[in-house]
Protein backbone atom coordinates (compact mmCIF):
# COMPACT_ATOMS: atom_id res chain seq x y z
CA UNK A 1 0.00 0.00 0.00
CA UNK A 2 2.55 2.70 0.50
CA UNK A 3 3.77 1.34 -2.87
CA UNK A 4 0.93 2.53 -4.24
CA UNK A 5 0.85 5.53 -2.36
CA UNK A 6 4.30 6.34 -3.94
CA UNK A 7 3.30 5.68 -7.33
CA UNK A 8 0.31 8.41 -6.48
CA UNK A 9 3.23 10.88 -5.96
CA UNK A 10 5.16 10.26 -9.07
CA UNK A 11 1.97 10.81 -11.34
CA UNK A 12 1.10 14.28 -10.00
CA UNK A 13 4.54 16.21 -10.43
CA UNK A 14 2.85 18.29 -13.34
CA UNK A 15 2.99 22.09 -12.32
CA UNK A 16 0.61 24.60 -13.79
CA UNK A 17 1.76 28.15 -13.08
CA UNK A 18 -0.75 31.32 -13.74
CA UNK A 19 0.57 34.53 -15.00
CA UNK A 20 -2.34 37.62 -14.84
CA UNK A 21 -5.15 35.33 -15.46
CA UNK A 22 -5.89 31.80 -15.80
CA UNK A 23 -6.32 31.71 -19.37
CA UNK A 24 -2.74 33.10 -19.50
CA UNK A 25 -1.36 30.17 -18.15
CA UNK A 26 1.85 28.08 -19.09
CA UNK A 27 1.59 24.25 -18.04
CA UNK A 28 5.02 22.33 -17.73
CA UNK A 29 7.08 20.35 -15.05
CA UNK A 30 8.81 23.05 -13.23
CA UNK A 31 9.13 26.17 -15.68
CA UNK A 32 7.81 29.13 -14.57
CA UNK A 33 5.70 30.80 -17.06
CA UNK A 34 4.20 33.97 -17.64
CA UNK A 35 3.62 36.78 -14.70
CA UNK A 36 2.86 40.65 -14.55
CA UNK A 37 4.46 41.91 -12.19
CA UNK A 38 2.75 45.27 -12.76
CA UNK A 39 -0.28 45.14 -10.40
CA UNK A 40 -3.89 44.75 -12.22
CA UNK A 41 -6.59 46.46 -11.56
CA UNK A 42 -8.46 43.23 -9.65
CA UNK A 43 -5.21 43.35 -7.23
CA UNK A 44 -6.02 43.32 -3.83
CA UNK A 45 -3.79 45.06 -1.12
CA UNK A 46 -2.75 42.20 1.26
CA UNK A 47 -4.45 44.30 4.30
CA UNK A 48 -7.63 44.36 2.41
CA UNK A 49 -8.09 40.21 2.12
CA UNK A 50 -9.22 39.78 6.30
CA UNK A 51 -11.07 42.91 5.32
CA UNK A 52 -13.26 41.25 2.95
CA UNK A 53 -13.09 38.24 4.57
CA UNK A 54 -15.06 39.88 7.34
CA UNK A 55 -17.58 41.61 5.04
CA UNK A 56 -18.25 38.07 3.06
CA UNK A 57 -19.04 36.61 6.50
CA UNK A 58 -20.44 39.38 8.28
CA UNK A 59 -18.38 39.11 11.54
CA UNK A 60 -18.53 41.02 14.21
CA UNK A 61 -15.30 43.44 14.69
CA UNK A 62 -15.09 42.87 18.90
CA UNK A 63 -14.77 40.00 20.63
CA UNK A 64 -18.22 41.41 22.89
CA UNK A 65 -20.47 40.45 20.13
CA UNK A 66 -19.38 37.27 18.35
CA UNK A 67 -21.88 35.04 20.25
CA UNK A 68 -24.82 37.15 18.94
CA UNK A 69 -23.20 37.66 15.31
CA UNK A 70 -22.52 33.60 14.89
CA UNK A 71 -26.73 33.16 15.92
CA UNK A 72 -27.14 35.50 12.92
CA UNK A 73 -24.85 33.35 10.63
CA UNK A 74 -27.18 30.37 11.52
CA UNK A 75 -30.04 32.11 10.06
CA UNK A 76 -28.30 31.75 6.84
CA UNK A 77 -28.70 28.38 6.50
CA UNK A 78 -31.69 28.48 4.25
CA UNK A 79 -29.66 29.87 1.42
CA UNK A 80 -27.53 26.74 0.93
CA UNK A 81 -28.70 24.29 -1.72
CA UNK A 82 -30.05 20.94 -1.14
CA UNK A 83 -27.71 19.12 -3.95
CA UNK A 84 -24.92 20.37 -6.18
CA UNK A 85 -27.16 20.26 -9.25
CA UNK A 86 -28.66 23.21 -8.10
CA UNK A 87 -25.63 25.47 -8.08
CA UNK A 88 -24.11 27.55 -10.84
CA UNK A 89 -20.41 25.49 -12.10
CA UNK A 90 -18.14 28.23 -12.44
CA UNK A 91 -14.59 28.48 -14.34
CA UNK A 92 -11.22 28.21 -12.72
CA UNK A 93 -10.70 32.24 -13.39
CA UNK A 94 -13.73 33.19 -11.80
CA UNK A 95 -11.88 32.91 -8.61
CA UNK A 96 -8.71 33.77 -9.73
CA UNK A 97 -7.18 36.19 -7.09
CA UNK A 98 -3.98 38.67 -6.97
CA UNK A 99 -2.75 40.12 -4.12
CA UNK A 100 -0.04 42.36 -2.96
CA UNK A 101 2.37 42.51 -0.27
CA UNK A 102 4.13 46.21 -1.15
CA UNK A 103 6.96 45.68 1.21
CA UNK A 104 9.07 47.61 -0.98
CA UNK A 105 6.86 50.60 -2.11
CA UNK A 106 5.57 50.69 1.38
CA UNK A 107 8.36 50.18 3.58
CA UNK A 108 6.04 50.56 6.77
CA UNK A 109 4.82 47.39 6.50
CA UNK A 110 8.62 45.79 6.93
CA UNK A 111 8.78 46.07 10.49
CA UNK A 112 5.95 43.08 11.04
CA UNK A 113 7.48 40.78 8.17
CA UNK A 114 11.05 41.38 9.26
CA UNK A 115 13.02 38.89 11.00
CA UNK A 116 16.70 39.19 13.04
CA UNK A 117 18.46 37.63 9.90
CA UNK A 118 16.64 40.42 7.79
CA UNK A 119 14.89 38.49 5.53
CA UNK A 120 10.57 37.84 4.93
CA UNK A 121 9.32 35.56 7.85
CA UNK A 122 7.68 32.69 6.61
CA UNK A 123 5.55 32.26 9.34
CA UNK A 124 3.54 35.06 8.26
CA UNK A 125 3.45 34.24 4.70
CA UNK A 126 1.77 30.90 5.96
CA UNK A 127 -1.01 33.27 7.57
CA UNK A 128 -0.83 35.62 4.64
CA UNK A 129 -1.68 32.35 2.24
CA UNK A 130 -3.99 31.30 4.63
CA UNK A 131 -5.81 34.10 4.48
CA UNK A 132 -5.60 33.70 0.24
CA UNK A 133 -7.15 30.68 0.09
CA UNK A 134 -10.11 30.67 1.80
CA UNK A 135 -11.07 33.99 -0.03
CA UNK A 136 -10.65 32.57 -2.91
CA UNK A 137 -12.47 29.79 -2.24
CA UNK A 138 -15.42 32.49 -0.86
CA UNK A 139 -15.12 33.45 -4.38
CA UNK A 140 -15.97 30.65 -6.00
CA UNK A 141 -19.32 29.85 -4.01
CA UNK A 142 -20.09 33.92 -4.15
CA UNK A 143 -24.31 34.01 -4.54
CA UNK A 144 -25.01 36.95 -6.14
CA UNK A 145 -28.28 37.66 -4.71
CA UNK A 146 -26.89 38.14 -0.64
CA UNK A 147 -23.83 39.82 0.44
CA UNK A 148 -23.27 37.78 3.37
CA UNK A 149 -22.55 34.25 2.38
CA UNK A 150 -24.17 31.26 4.10
CA UNK A 151 -21.38 28.97 3.99
CA UNK A 152 -18.36 27.86 6.59
CA UNK A 153 -15.45 27.43 4.80
CA UNK A 154 -12.28 26.56 6.56
CA UNK A 155 -8.89 25.13 5.78
CA UNK A 156 -9.07 21.19 6.05
CA UNK A 157 -5.36 20.54 4.92
CA UNK A 158 -1.87 22.06 3.87
CA UNK A 159 -1.15 19.64 1.23
CA UNK A 160 2.18 20.81 0.85
CA UNK A 161 4.08 23.95 0.20
CA UNK A 162 7.22 23.89 -2.03
CA UNK A 163 10.40 26.52 -1.64
CA UNK A 164 11.86 27.73 -5.25
CA UNK A 165 13.64 30.01 -3.12
CA UNK A 166 16.33 30.60 -0.01
CA UNK A 167 15.58 33.65 1.09
CA UNK A 168 12.63 36.46 0.73
CA UNK A 169 13.83 39.60 0.72
CA UNK A 170 12.15 41.78 2.47
CA UNK A 171 12.63 45.08 0.09
CA UNK A 172 10.84 43.97 -2.69
CA UNK A 173 7.11 43.97 -3.39
CA UNK A 174 5.36 40.28 -3.48
CA UNK A 175 2.82 39.45 -5.74
CA UNK A 176 0.40 36.39 -4.81
CA UNK A 177 -2.31 34.72 -6.64
CA UNK A 178 -4.66 31.91 -6.03
CA UNK A 179 -7.99 29.93 -7.78
CA UNK A 180 -9.73 27.26 -7.12
CA UNK A 181 -8.11 24.40 -9.49
CA UNK A 182 -10.02 21.18 -8.70
CA UNK A 183 -13.80 20.73 -6.93
CA UNK A 184 -15.61 17.88 -5.24
CA UNK A 185 -18.80 17.82 -4.10
CA UNK A 186 -17.79 19.98 -0.78
CA UNK A 187 -14.30 20.75 -0.57
CA UNK A 188 -11.94 22.69 -2.82
CA UNK A 189 -8.31 22.77 -4.02
CA UNK A 190 -6.63 26.11 -4.11
CA UNK A 191 -3.62 26.63 -5.80
CA UNK A 192 -1.16 29.40 -4.78
CA UNK A 193 2.15 31.01 -5.95
CA UNK A 194 3.96 33.70 -4.75
CA UNK A 195 6.31 35.92 -6.51
CA UNK A 196 9.19 38.62 -6.42
CA UNK A 197 10.67 41.08 -8.78
CA UNK A 198 14.29 41.58 -7.48
CA UNK A 199 17.27 42.85 -9.42
CA UNK A 200 15.24 43.31 -12.79
CA UNK A 201 14.52 39.29 -12.22
CA UNK A 202 11.22 37.69 -11.67
CA UNK A 203 11.40 35.15 -9.06
CA UNK A 204 8.95 32.23 -8.09
CA UNK A 205 9.00 31.86 -4.51
CA UNK A 206 6.65 29.23 -3.82
CA UNK A 207 4.14 27.12 -4.78
CA UNK A 208 1.09 26.05 -2.35
CA UNK A 209 -1.55 23.43 -2.51
CA UNK A 210 -4.56 23.54 -0.22
CA UNK A 211 -7.72 21.78 0.29
CA UNK A 212 -10.87 23.82 1.94
CA UNK A 213 -14.01 22.10 3.05
CA UNK A 214 -17.52 24.14 2.89
CA UNK A 215 -20.14 23.90 6.05
CA UNK A 216 -23.41 24.61 6.82
CA UNK A 217 -23.40 27.00 9.46
CA UNK A 218 -26.01 25.52 11.68
CA UNK A 219 -25.53 21.86 11.68
CA UNK A 220 -21.65 22.12 10.96
CA UNK A 221 -22.14 19.14 8.26
CA UNK A 222 -20.57 19.12 4.45
CA UNK A 223 -22.59 21.74 2.28
CA UNK A 224 -22.33 21.67 -1.14
CA UNK A 225 -20.41 23.88 -3.73
CA UNK A 226 -20.23 24.84 -7.18
CA UNK A 227 -19.10 22.28 -10.06
CA UNK A 228 -15.95 23.32 -11.47
CA UNK A 229 -16.14 24.25 -15.57
CA UNK A 230 -13.02 23.40 -17.49
CA UNK A 231 -11.89 25.26 -20.55
CA UNK A 232 -9.01 24.41 -21.72
CA UNK A 233 -6.20 21.44 -21.96
CA UNK A 234 -4.17 22.97 -19.38
CA UNK A 235 -7.45 23.09 -17.02
CA UNK A 236 -8.37 19.51 -17.02
CA UNK A 237 -4.61 19.10 -16.15
CA UNK A 238 -4.81 20.84 -13.22
CA UNK A 239 -7.91 19.28 -12.44
CA UNK A 240 -6.46 15.58 -13.35
CA UNK A 241 -4.05 16.80 -10.66
CA UNK A 242 -6.30 17.75 -8.38
CA UNK A 243 -8.10 14.07 -8.73
CA UNK A 244 -4.43 12.49 -8.56
CA UNK A 245 -3.69 14.41 -4.80
CA UNK A 246 -6.82 13.15 -3.41
CA UNK A 247 -5.94 9.68 -4.46
CA UNK A 248 -2.60 10.33 -2.91
CA UNK A 249 -3.75 11.29 0.09
CA UNK A 250 -6.81 8.27 0.35
CA UNK A 251 -3.55 5.87 -0.36
CA UNK A 252 -1.10 7.44 2.13
CA UNK A 253 -3.79 7.44 4.63
CA UNK A 254 -4.85 3.81 4.22
CA UNK A 255 -0.97 2.77 4.12
CA UNK A 256 -0.07 5.12 7.74
CA UNK A 257 1.81 3.29 10.56
CA UNK A 258 -0.95 3.86 12.41
CA UNK A 259 -2.98 1.21 10.86
CA UNK A 260 -0.69 -0.97 8.99
CA UNK A 261 2.69 -2.06 9.81
CA UNK A 262 5.94 -0.93 8.68
CA UNK A 263 7.05 -2.47 5.13
CA UNK A 264 10.19 -5.54 4.92
CA UNK A 265 12.41 -2.95 3.86
CA UNK A 266 11.43 -0.60 6.57
CA UNK A 267 11.65 -3.10 9.16
CA UNK A 268 14.76 -3.93 8.14
CA UNK A 269 15.80 0.26 8.18
CA UNK A 270 14.77 -0.07 11.95
CA UNK A 271 16.84 -3.52 13.23
CA UNK A 272 20.05 -1.67 10.97
CA UNK A 273 20.10 0.91 13.37
CA UNK A 274 19.30 -0.85 16.38
CA UNK A 275 22.23 -2.94 15.90
CA UNK A 276 24.39 -0.10 15.24
CA UNK A 277 23.65 1.06 18.42
CA UNK A 278 24.51 -1.89 20.78
CA UNK A 279 27.49 -1.73 22.62
CA UNK A 280 29.92 -4.11 21.11
CA UNK A 281 31.52 -4.96 24.63
CA UNK A 282 28.39 -6.42 26.25
CA UNK A 283 26.48 -9.26 24.80
CA UNK A 284 22.86 -7.43 25.85
CA UNK A 285 20.06 -5.88 23.70
CA UNK A 286 19.72 -3.37 26.44
CA UNK A 287 22.78 -1.66 26.10
CA UNK A 288 22.84 1.41 23.67
CA UNK A 289 25.54 3.36 22.60
CA UNK A 290 25.74 6.81 20.55
CA UNK A 291 27.70 6.46 17.66
CA UNK A 292 30.01 9.57 16.17
CA UNK A 293 27.76 12.19 14.45
CA UNK A 294 24.21 10.67 15.61
CA UNK A 295 21.67 12.30 17.86
CA UNK A 296 19.39 10.70 19.86
CA UNK A 297 15.58 11.45 18.84
CA UNK A 298 14.34 12.30 22.52
CA UNK A 299 17.22 14.68 23.16
CA UNK A 300 15.55 17.16 19.91
CA UNK A 301 12.56 18.05 21.73
CA UNK A 302 11.59 21.61 22.42
CA UNK A 303 8.43 22.76 23.35
CA UNK A 304 5.98 26.17 23.35
CA UNK A 305 2.75 27.16 25.40
CA UNK A 306 0.18 29.62 24.43
CA UNK A 307 -2.64 31.26 25.74
CA UNK A 308 -5.37 31.41 23.13
CA UNK A 309 -6.74 34.89 23.16
CA UNK A 310 -9.58 36.83 20.93
CA UNK A 311 -6.40 38.88 19.46
CA UNK A 312 -5.98 35.44 17.19
CA UNK A 313 -9.40 34.61 16.54
CA UNK A 314 -10.77 33.89 13.03
CA UNK A 315 -13.58 35.22 11.27
CA UNK A 316 -15.20 31.92 13.10
CA UNK A 317 -13.86 33.14 16.42
CA UNK A 318 -12.13 30.45 16.81
CA UNK A 319 -8.20 30.23 16.77
CA UNK A 320 -6.75 31.78 13.14
CA UNK A 321 -5.25 28.67 11.19
CA UNK A 322 -2.35 30.78 9.84
CA UNK A 323 -1.71 31.69 13.48
CA UNK A 324 -1.42 28.17 14.20
CA UNK A 325 0.81 27.68 11.69
CA UNK A 326 3.15 30.66 12.47
CA UNK A 327 3.79 29.46 15.38
CA UNK A 328 4.30 25.81 14.96
CA UNK A 329 6.69 26.80 11.70
CA UNK A 330 8.77 29.09 14.15
CA UNK A 331 8.85 26.32 17.17
CA UNK A 332 10.25 23.74 14.31
CA UNK A 333 13.13 26.51 12.92
CA UNK A 334 13.95 27.00 16.58
CA UNK A 335 14.18 23.07 16.72
CA UNK A 336 16.10 22.49 13.43
CA UNK A 337 18.56 25.57 13.92
CA UNK A 338 19.22 23.88 17.42
CA UNK A 339 19.93 20.75 16.34
CA UNK A 340 22.08 21.38 13.31
CA UNK A 341 24.08 24.49 15.25
CA UNK A 342 23.38 26.93 12.33
CA UNK A 343 20.92 28.84 10.46
CA UNK A 344 18.23 26.00 8.49
CA UNK A 345 16.31 26.85 5.64
CA UNK A 346 12.52 26.09 4.76
CA UNK A 347 12.50 23.36 1.68
CA UNK A 348 9.01 22.17 1.84
CA UNK A 349 6.08 21.79 4.12
CA UNK A 350 3.83 18.61 3.78
CA UNK A 351 0.62 17.75 4.65
CA UNK A 352 -0.45 19.69 7.71
CA UNK A 353 -4.23 18.33 8.80
CA UNK A 354 -6.43 20.44 10.96
CA UNK A 355 -8.24 17.75 13.05
CA UNK A 356 -9.88 19.92 15.16
CA UNK A 357 -10.66 23.87 16.12
CA UNK A 358 -8.33 25.61 18.66
CA UNK A 359 -11.53 27.24 21.05
CA UNK A 360 -10.90 30.72 22.02
CA UNK A 361 -9.86 30.48 25.79
CA UNK A 362 -7.37 27.01 25.00
CA UNK A 363 -4.42 26.73 26.20
CA UNK A 364 -2.26 25.57 23.13
CA UNK A 365 0.47 22.62 23.57
CA UNK A 366 3.46 22.57 20.80
CA UNK A 367 6.07 19.62 20.80
CA UNK A 368 8.61 20.03 17.30
CA UNK A 369 11.00 17.13 17.33
CA UNK A 370 13.57 16.17 14.73
CA UNK A 371 12.55 12.70 13.66
CA UNK A 372 14.53 11.61 10.33
CA UNK A 373 17.77 13.14 8.71
CA UNK A 374 19.63 12.59 5.46
CA UNK A 375 22.57 14.46 4.28
CA UNK A 376 21.93 18.40 4.52
CA UNK A 377 18.38 17.79 5.27
CA UNK A 378 16.29 17.88 9.08
CA UNK A 379 12.86 16.48 9.03
CA UNK A 380 10.85 18.33 11.78
CA UNK A 381 7.31 17.02 13.06
CA UNK A 382 5.41 19.39 15.21
CA UNK A 383 2.18 18.00 17.30
CA UNK A 384 -0.37 20.05 18.49
CA UNK A 385 -2.88 19.79 20.68
CA UNK A 386 -4.95 22.15 23.25
CA UNK A 387 -6.27 21.81 26.99
CA UNK A 388 -9.32 23.59 27.98
CA UNK A 389 -8.17 24.62 31.60
CA UNK A 390 -11.67 23.67 32.98
CA UNK A 391 -11.61 20.19 31.73
CA UNK A 392 -7.90 19.36 31.59
CA UNK A 393 -8.53 17.12 28.77
CA UNK A 394 -6.12 17.21 26.09
CA UNK A 395 -6.71 16.95 22.39
CA UNK A 396 -4.53 16.38 19.65
CA UNK A 397 -5.47 19.73 16.58
CA UNK A 398 -3.10 19.27 13.84
CA UNK A 399 0.47 17.67 12.82
CA UNK A 400 2.50 19.31 11.16
CA UNK A 401 5.56 17.98 9.25
CA UNK A 402 8.67 21.17 7.86
CA UNK A 403 11.53 19.87 5.93
CA UNK A 404 14.45 22.00 6.37
CA UNK A 405 17.73 22.13 4.74
CA UNK A 406 21.26 23.09 6.38
CA UNK A 407 24.69 24.44 4.79
CA UNK A 408 26.93 21.36 5.72
CA UNK A 409 25.78 17.41 6.67
CA UNK A 410 23.61 17.29 9.78
CA UNK A 411 23.96 14.49 12.65
CA UNK A 412 21.84 11.33 12.31
CA UNK A 413 18.86 11.41 14.83
CA UNK A 414 18.46 7.93 16.02
CA UNK A 415 15.40 6.42 17.29
CA UNK A 416 15.54 4.54 20.73
CA UNK A 417 11.87 3.11 21.53
CA UNK A 418 9.51 1.33 19.11
CA UNK A 419 7.21 4.78 18.98
CA UNK A 420 10.12 6.94 18.13
CA UNK A 421 11.04 4.08 15.41
CA UNK A 422 7.34 4.90 13.76
CA UNK A 423 7.97 8.18 14.32
CA UNK A 424 11.11 8.04 12.29
CA UNK A 425 9.72 5.96 9.56
CA UNK A 426 6.88 8.02 8.99
CA UNK A 427 9.04 10.91 8.73
CA UNK A 428 11.47 9.26 6.42
CA UNK A 429 7.91 8.20 4.23
CA UNK A 430 6.67 12.23 4.75
CA UNK A 431 10.77 13.35 3.03
CA UNK A 432 11.38 10.84 0.42
CA UNK A 433 7.61 12.15 -0.86
CA UNK A 434 7.72 16.54 -0.66
CA UNK A 435 11.50 16.58 -1.18
CA UNK A 436 12.08 14.70 -4.51
CA UNK A 437 10.27 17.57 -6.56
CA UNK A 438 12.97 20.34 -5.29
CA UNK A 439 16.01 18.33 -3.91
CA UNK A 440 18.59 19.00 -7.32
CA UNK A 441 17.24 22.53 -6.83
CA UNK A 442 18.61 23.09 -3.02
CA UNK A 443 21.33 20.79 -3.12
CA UNK A 444 22.71 23.15 -6.21
CA UNK A 445 22.23 26.01 -3.92
CA UNK A 446 24.39 24.36 -1.00
CA UNK A 447 26.12 21.48 -2.32
CA UNK A 448 26.22 18.85 0.56
CA UNK A 449 29.34 18.50 2.51
CA UNK A 450 31.38 15.73 1.41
Amino acid sequence: MWRTAVRFRALSKGRAIFGGTPSQQTFSHGTTGTFDMNASDTTMHVNEVRKKLREIVGISLYWRDHIKAMEERKLLHNLLPKQQADLTPRRIKDSYIEVLLPLGTQPQLRERYLSSNNVVRFGRILEDLDSLGVLVCYTHTKIESVKMSPYTIVTALVDKIDLRKRDISPECDIHFNGYVSWVGKTSMEVKMHMYQLQDAVRHHILEATFVMVARDPESKGPAFINPLVLETPEEEELFKQGELNKGRRIALTTASLLKMAPTAEERNAIHDMFLNTLDSRTVTFESQVLRPDSKWMEDTILKSLHICHPEKRNIFNRIFGGYLMRKAYELAWATAYQFCGSRAFLAAVDDIVFQSPVEIGSLLFLSSQVCYTEKNYIQVRVHSEVSLPYTKEHKTTNIFHFTFYAKENVPLVIPKTYGESMLFLDSRRHFRSVIEDTKDEWENSYPASP
